[in-house]
């Protein structure tokens, strides 16, 4: 009997190559304004990352509009058109399955935007300051 393995590490290439056509294909719809709904037509946004689950049966797109202005709005708007944009979708990209959308807020952003203000506290800047050429280095006490 054979041992089923269970995916311990990251996506499976396969994986990661439909995350990234679904991603294009979701862009080219969006961009394109295909979708008759006011508020994605109104609004720019970017979708910098999709996961699938491993059957590809389930794809998660990060969402966010420019600016950051009106996300619940536009992920409301996007889950109320997700049947659409699922057969738009699967016109694009050749799956034996198009698969279920679900849209989250991308919080890529937020993460780097609280990484960079914790590089700019004091602490990390006096830590990462070049030492002056006068002081004397301490790691050399002999």
């Amino acid at each position: 009997m054979a041992k089923r393995f269970e995916q311990t590490t990251g996506p499976t290439q396969r994986q990661q190559r439909v995350a990234e056509l679904i991603r294009h294909a979701l862009a080219e719809v969006l961009s394109r304004g295909d979708i008759q709904d006011d508020v994605l037509t109104n609004n720019v946004i970017t979708i910098p990352e999709v996961r699938m689950t491993p059957d590809l049966k389930l794809a998660t797109a990060y969402v966010m509009p420019l600016g950051g202005k009106d996300e619940a709005a536009v992920i409301k708007a996007l889950d109320k058109n997700k049947k659409v944009l699922r057969q738009e979708v699967a016109r694009r990209v050749n799956l034996k399955f198009a698969p279920d959308l679900r849209f989250l807020r991308d919080e890529s952003f937020d993460e780097a935007a609280r990484i960079d203000a914790l590089l700019r506290t004091e602490k990390v800047m006096r830590d990462t300051a070049k030492p002056d050429a006068d002081t004397p280095d301490d790691d050399n006490d002999e």
